[in-house]
């Protein structure tokens, strides 16, 4: 009975094993008050952004809204970014954390995507779907 049950774990190991090891695992950042932050700096984060890819020849728009919404704040998505990005078809808010990092999560609250600040832009960490980078829309 016990080599049945291991041969049946190690068959599910090998068949789902790569679904699994693409799940990225994102520590756990506290998501920033929105209200208590520096609101010149907080305001700079809603409005739309450009995702990219690493040599920029593919991008999407977002727009990182301030409303609450099931799993963080809203987010619109271009119609295109799906077929751009196929990630960014699951994704239904965002959120704010500390670090000023960016989530991207699914319907599940599931983080996708987060984009972290080492230097002066957010890049996707780890990198998915070709998604490198999140930048503002530069604003008139």
């Amino acid at each position: 009975m016990r080599l049945a049950v291991l041969g049946l774990a190690a068959a599910a190991c090998l068949q789902f094993g790569d679904a699994f090891a693409q799940q990225a695992v994102f520590d756990e950042l506290k998501p920033i008050d929105v209200e208590a932050a520096d609101p010149d700096f907080v305001a700079d984060m809603f409005g739309p952004w450009t995702i990219s890819n690493s040599s920029g020849d593919k991008n999407c728009i977002a727009v990182l809204k301030r409303e609450q919404t099931i799993g963080g704040m809203e987010i619109e998505l271009a119609p295109a970014c799906a077929a751009t990005f196929p990630v960014l078809g699951d994704i239904t808010a965002w959120r704010l954390l500390e670090g000023w990092a960016i989530d991207l999560v699914d319907a599940e609250r599931k983080t996708r995507v987060r984009f972290e600040t080492p230097d002066d832009i957010y890049v996707a960490y780890p990198e998915t779907d070709g998604i490198f980078t999140i930048q503002p829309v530069p604003r008139d």
